[in-house]
């Protein structure tokens, strides 16, 4: 994989403003912060909800489809950024024809049916694969990301599409956060309760697919969970955890861009590398405050 020590281009140094002109010089790097930049802001508002709502299995299940849907439009000649979506999409439908309750049998069954849906998801991206001629030249970047050839274009998709995906998350929010809170008063108050759990689950579908075409398929949970899970272990405001969530994703995809333009490994194993150390480290801060509260009570 090629990455920022471009052959003449000196390497990582202790001038901070000298390296950031560096990695703003390309046209491939700028575009790659932008790209970033949108999808960790998608992906922070998307992801609190959805580990509020705890559906983190679904989610994982629309970023392991967005692999094969991509693998799959490489095949075809299309571009890979349709099947990220188009996958995803589908994927999300499915799973919200599923009835979803409090009941252990609805849950068990639900549970059945995305795992089903995983399973025959990697089975073709790994026929799609097999049918190309056994390897695909991004089948690294595929699965665990990159910041190369990241167009103008590519950007602009993601701009419109997480635009979208966040006016429709601001008009169904506060409805949306009421049944997830308590789901049966929700209903009994007129809440179209499976409705809203719909749409979440498209939109969702719409992060996972932009995610993915950053971190890969493999490591969307980088910037789906971590960042929610860790702004829910610093405050129990709902308000400034989501905020909280949108700003430790933009910290942990710029860092991990920055520094993977100076290495030679993967952009998605910095920013899951971050987002698990911000994790780590707000649990054991937590955990120590507490103690400390009741040491000195």
């Amino acid at each position: 994989m090629v990455t920022g020590l471009i052959a003449g281009q000196p390497g990582l140094t202790w001038n901070i403003a000298d390296d950031i002109r560096q990695l703003l010089l390309y046209p491939f790097m700028v575009n790659a912060f932008r790209a970033g930049t949108i999808v960790a802001v998608a992906a922070g508002a998307l992801g609190w909800y959805m580990v509020l709502r705890r559906q983190t299995f679904a989610g994982h299940t629309l970023a392991i489809v967005s692999f094969p849907g991509a693998a799959g439009a490489i095949l075809i000649g299309v571009s890979a950024t349709v099947g990220y979506f188009v996958a995803a999409i589908t994927a999300a439908i499915v799973i919200a024809a599923v009835p979803r309750s409090l009941g252990g049998r609805a849950r068990s069954g639900e549970s059945a049916v995305i795992g089903t849906v995983q399973a025959f998801a990697l089975a073709c991206g790994a026929l799609f694969v097999s049918l190309y001629g056994g390897f695909l030249n991004g089948l690294t970047d595929l699965l665990f990301g990159s910041f190369l050839g990241i167009s103008s274009s590519q950007v602009l998709t993601l701009l419109v599409v997480a635009a979208l995906a966040l006016a429709v998350l601001a008009f169904i929010g506060r409805p949306l956060f009421f049944a997830t809170v308590d789901p049966d008063v929700a209903a009994a108050r007129g809440v179209p309760v499976r409705l809203l759990g719909t749409i979440f689950l498209i939109l969702l579908g719409c992060a996972a697919a932009e995610v993915g075409q950053i971190t890969g398929a493999l490591l969307v949970f980088a910037l789906l969970v971590m960042p929610a899970a860790t702004a829910q272990q610093l405050t129990t405001r709902p308000r400034a955890s989501f905020v909280l969530t949108i700003a430790l994703g933009l910290a942990i995809v710029w860092l991990g861009l920055a520094v993977a333009y100076f290495s030679v490994y993967p952009v998605g194993f910095y920013i899951t590398t971050f987002g698990f150390g911000g994790y780590v480290l707000a649990t054991a801060g937590r955990t120590a405050a507490g103690r400390l509260r009741r040491a000195l009570a």
